[in-house]
């Protein structure tokens, strides 16, 4: 059994607790690969770890990480989609360091014993705990960017004042919004709690099967607008001198208007492993 390990970079916690959950996994038989700048990191300080007698990490492109049983991320939310971006259909288990962490369910004290305590599960009965949430795939005529699990954003080549450009929003051939805006934001419902919500989008139940559509400071703006899961939201992005789809803050696909964006769910979900997580608790870290 191989477990992957993915660490936030730059966090004085992060690295200590990967190698931490290392040590105990090693402990019970299993190989643990960590993603390249965690091994790294590692490989340098051996103060992180806590006996003589360390177990040497291997570090492996995040992409890679399919061919794992488990995938834990130890972080913020950031870290957590980073992950998922390689990880596939493997299931990931997020441990919260602190920040609002809508994906990371476990706290750093909990980590190791609820990591164990999945691999005991899934020696036992061949799955670990999960639940199974959404994302969203944006494609053009001729290119086509990763699933995104937040939201993907169709946008002019920059914001505010002279950026933006005219957007038409369809939902399943049917006219929603259309005129002069910074861009168009659609989002899952795990995603409404992030960059939706600093955009006066709307707050969605992980429970509900819905996209969320939101205008992007539109001149003659329209409500957000929540749909069915199955919807198919069609972008038509015109006068700028380019615009820019982005797929959960990071992967980034630059256009040149007139062009079409197509929005729809993507064929495979994300599975978050491990405890449930409380979406009103942490709704509570949003104050």
């Amino acid at each position: 059994m191989k477990v992957g390990i993915v660490a936030q970079r730059s966090n004085h916690r992060a690295v200590p607790l990967a190698a931490q959950l290392h040590e105990r996994l090693h402990e019970v038989g299993v190989t643990v690969v960590f993603d390249e700048t965690t091994a790294a990191a590692l490989a340098e300080d051996e103060s992180q770890w806590s006996s003589g007698d360390r177990p040497t990490p291997t570090g492996v492109p995040v992409d890679t990480m399919t061919d794992c049983a488990l995938v834990v991320s130890i972080g913020g939310d950031g870290t957590f989609l980073y992950a998922a971006r390689g990880a596939g259909s493997t299931p990931i288990l997020g441990v919260n360091l602190g920040e609002v962490g809508f994906l990371n369910a476990v706290a750093p004290d909990e980590a190791v014993g609820t990591v164990l305590s999945e691999i005991e599960l899934l020696r036992e009965t061949g799955s670990v705990r999960t639940q199974t949430v959404p994302r969203l795939q944006a494609q053009g005529a001729d290119w086509t960017i990763p699933p995104a699990l937040n939201e993907v954003v169709a946008q002019g080549g920059q914001r505010g004042h002279g950026g933006g450009a005219g957007f038409e929003v369809r939902v399943d051939g049917s006219l929603y919004t259309s005129g002069h805006a910074d861009g168009v934001l659609i989002a899952t419902p795990t995603g409404s709690t992030a960059y939706n919500l600093s955009e006066d989008g709307p707050l969605v139940h992980p429970s509900v099967d819905g996209i969320v559509v939101t205008e992007m400071a539109g001149e003659a703006a329209m409500p957000p607008l929540v749909v069915d899961g199955d919807s198919e939201i069609t972008i038509r992005i015109e006068d700028a001198p380019e615009s820019v789809v982005v797929s959960d803050g990071r992967i980034r696909e630059t256009v040149m208007p007139p062009a079409q964006v197509d929005v729809s769910r993507a064929d495979k979900p994300v599975k978050i492993a491990g405890p449930q997580r409380d979406f009103f608790a942490a709704l509570g870290k949003l104050e």
